[in-house]
């Protein structure tokens, strides 16, 4: 999140494509939702999830060879598998709601153990970047295809088990009412968040606050995940569209907020309560679509639709 926009800055053969890289990331998670949702049916929770993070290991070994070749179109190209691997990542939370009966409670428990990430994340990336010298952005690229190792490593020991969609097809139409409305709230959540966190690392160099960039990612990852791990022991406050509006809300604030800023402090902050508000609204909505029964089809739309508008 944080080299793809800056590497693209600088790789670009214009100003225009500077972000190309950024939205492929996107793209490749809106292209695989729908697929890691079927291929949970087809061949089970390992094989699917496994495939996931292979690919995210390709894409970070093409995206450490592009920068260290200087190769735009490998840097978007890896950024696509990248964004591939976070299509089948991001179906966890899905695969984590009728785990065991538990409900939101497992959902929660996902979204909270990834604040770890967000905690460990700028010491690996500082550690990576120092082995990687003189090389800028390579070693962070190289991590990314690590850390997709270590999923794989993860996901290959998942029980195997054929987990097919009990719901037929003349039951889904009746359920499109009560999906659409969080799809679109979620989708809307999602774009917003891109849109200012693809611009914040171009618009902290631009305030010569470069080596401020990593921390406010930092920020703003913790705080997507970290609200979680508050709901976990608060069970009252689990209630979907009360989550969904309350994130619209402070997702406003992180806009008004980036308006403003023009210091690390002042972008740390904005990112940080715009992960609030994703988390929110991204909890909210996932549990409002389930709330529904929805099929695997619909959970795979539900997904595609989000990341889809962010491309």
């Amino acid at each position: 999140m944080s080299i793809l926009p800056l590497a693209g800055l600088s790789l670009a053969p214009g100003a225009t494509l500077a972000t190309l890289p950024y939205a492929a990331f996107y793209a490749g998670a809106a292209v695989a939702s729908l697929p890691a949702s079927l291929l949970l049916d087809v061949f089970g929770r390992r094989a699917a999830f496994s495939l996931g993070a292979s690919l995210g290991v390709a894409g970070g070994l093409i995206l450490t060879w592009s920068l260290t070749r200087w190769h735009f179109g490998g840097l978007v190209l890896g950024s696509f598998w990248l964004g591939i691997a976070s299509g089948f990542s991001l179906f966890y939370r899905h695969a984590a709601v009728p785990l065991a009966g538990k409900g939101a409670s497992a959902l929660l428990v996902v979204f909270g153990m990834a604040a770890m990430a967000g905690l460990a994340a700028p010491t690996v990336a500082s550690m990576a970047e120092a082995l990687a010298t003189p090389m800028t952005f390579v070693g962070v690229a190289a991590a990314a295809a690590l850390a997709h190792v270590g999923s794989l490593a993860a996901t290959a020991v998942l029980p195997y088990r054929w987990h097919r969609d009990p719901q037929n097809g003349h039951a889904a139409p009746a359920r499109w009412r009560p999906f659409l409305v969080p799809t679109m709230i979620g989708a809307l959540g999602w774009f917003v968040m891109t849109a200012v966190m693809g611009a914040m690392p171009i618009a902290m160099v631009g305030c010569s606050l470069s080596n401020g960039v990593p921390g406010a990612v930092a920020w703003h990852v913790v705080a997507m995940y970290g609200p979680s791990l508050v709901l976990l022991r608060c069970p009252g406050l689990q209630r979907p569209v009360w989550m969904t509006l309350t994130g619209c809300a402070f997702i406003g604030m992180a806009v008004l907020s980036f308006g403003l800023s023009n210091s690390t402090a002042g972008f740390s902050i904005s990112a940080a309560v715009l992960g609030i508000g994703w988390s929110l609204v991204s909890l909210g909505t996932t549990l409002w679509v389930h709330s529904s029964g929805p099929s695997r089809w619909l959970l795979g739309l539900h997904d595609g639709i989000i990341l889809g508008g962010l491309c």
